[in-house]
């Protein structure tokens, strides 16, 4: 069974920073692309980074870029995101997805995590 997994979600204040981890499980993230997504309460789901499996890749939404830094770890079967410098605005449920090889929307990821809540708040 194709799993993933976030974890690394929590609450943190405007200026703080946080990694999230996505963990894949009954298949290797190593031919596959891994998305970050995120959906706050009442807005479209938007995608946040990307790594794709060739090359390596690296995507990033003008949003987040120069502050969120994404990158994998084969050996663990781990994609992860670090995020800092956090804005209010960043607060979301943050989802990971996988796909074959290359980064594309949101509508393009078979596979789905059941997402981490990122809190920013003072």
């Amino acid at each position: 069974q194709l799993q993933l997994v976030e974890s690394g979600g929590g609450l943190v204040q405007p200026g703080g920073s946080l990694r999230l981890s996505c963990a894949a499980s009954g298949f290797t993230l190593d031919y596959y692309a891994i998305g970050w997504f995120r959906q706050a309460p009442g807005k479209e789901r938007e995608g946040v980074s990307c790594i794709a499996s060739s090359y390596g890749s690296t995507y990033y939404a003008d949003s987040v870029k120069g502050r969120f830094t994404i990158s994998r770890d084969n050996a663990k079967n781990t994609v992860y995101l670090q995020m800092n410098s956090l804005k209010p605005e960043d607060t979301a449920v943050y989802y990971c997805a996988a796909r074959i090889n290359y980064c594309s929307g949101y509508v393009h990821y078979p596979y789905w995590g059941q997402g981490t809540q990122v809190t920013v708040s003072s």
